[in-house]
């Protein structure tokens, strides 16, 4: 009897749109990147580990680490105008 494999993908009834928000990063790249944890454990490790990445990759890259504290909460406004003026870019993590 052969295995059979089923994709288990529907059909979408909602067009694709195309994410027009993006930066180009190479590795002589000198955007500034911002991490934000979302406040969950291990979202700030994670987050290490992409920074360390990142910046293997790209070691012009100034990164800039924000943590919200608290996963159940939006983030205030106060952190968003930071990460605004700040950053190119933001990179979120959920953690557990």
């Amino acid at each position: 009897m052969a295995i059979q494999f089923h994709n288990p993908l529907g059909v979408s009834a909602v067009a694709e749109t195309a994410y027009e928000l993006s930066i180009s990063l190479d590795a002589d790249s000198t955007a500034s990147i911002g991490l934000l944890a979302n406040g969950f454990p291990d979202s700030d490790e994670f987050l290490g580990l992409l920074e360390a990445s990142l910046l293997k990759f790209s070691p012009g890259l100034t990164i800039h680490r924000y943590n919200k504290g608290n996963a159940s909460i939006p983030a205030g406004d106060g952190l968003l105008a930071s990460i605004s003026e700040d950053c190119q870019a933001l990179v979120t993590a959920y953690g557990h």
